[in-house]
């Protein structure tokens, strides 16, 4: 099915002794524009993928009932990794927690393995490999589960109570 619009479109021109422009007259065009979901695009498929990456997404919400088991008996194969900056890390983090700041995750996934390594000091991740963000609140928390999955992380989890959730169920003092 072909759409037909038209669009009123208005012609700017500059004088040569003046900066300023002026709207000479309107004009309109006709706009051809092919539905997408039209038979014979070729590229509905190539759509559908890209617009899975798009949109807006969440990752799995982690409750602190289910963080805590993972913070006794860390594994390899699982990061818990804190996205606050490192004067904020200073104040505390949940035990077996690894510090890679979201101001610089987004480049971060994209090192070498041995550059990750060397720069952060632990293994960069695996793209099926389990992860979990934390922050202080949960929101820097929710945008780095974004970066990671549209770099290709597929195991993704957010503790969205963060820092302050779990300092106030283990008792401590946290950041104010």
């Amino acid at each position: 099915m072909l759409r037909l619009a038209f669009a009123k479109r208005a012609i700017v021109t500059r004088s040569a002794t003046s900066s300023r422009a002026s709207i000479i007259s309107p004009r309109f065009a006709l706009q051809v524009r092919r539905e997408s979901g039209q038979a014979g695009g070729g590229g509905k498929e190539a759509l559908r993928a890209r617009d899975h990456l798009q949109r807006d997404w969440d990752a799995k919400v982690i409750t602190y009932e289910e963080l805590k088991p993972k913070t006794l008996q860390p594994s390899a194969d699982k990061y818990l990794i804190d996205v606050r900056e490192p004067d904020e890390v200073l104040q505390g983090s949940i035990p077996s927690a690894v510090n890679l700041p979201l101001s610089v995750l987004p480049s971060a996934l994209h090192l070498s393995p041995g550059e990750f390594k060397e720069k952060f000091g632990f293994e960069k991740p695996r793209h099926n490999q389990e992860v979990t963000f934390y922050c202080r609140s949960g929101k820097r928390s929710t945008t780095a589960s974004d970066v990671a999955k549209r770099n290709g992380y597929t195991n993704i989890l957010n503790y969205t109570g963060s820092w302050l959730d779990w300092t106030e169920r283990e008792g401590k003092k946290g950041a104010a």
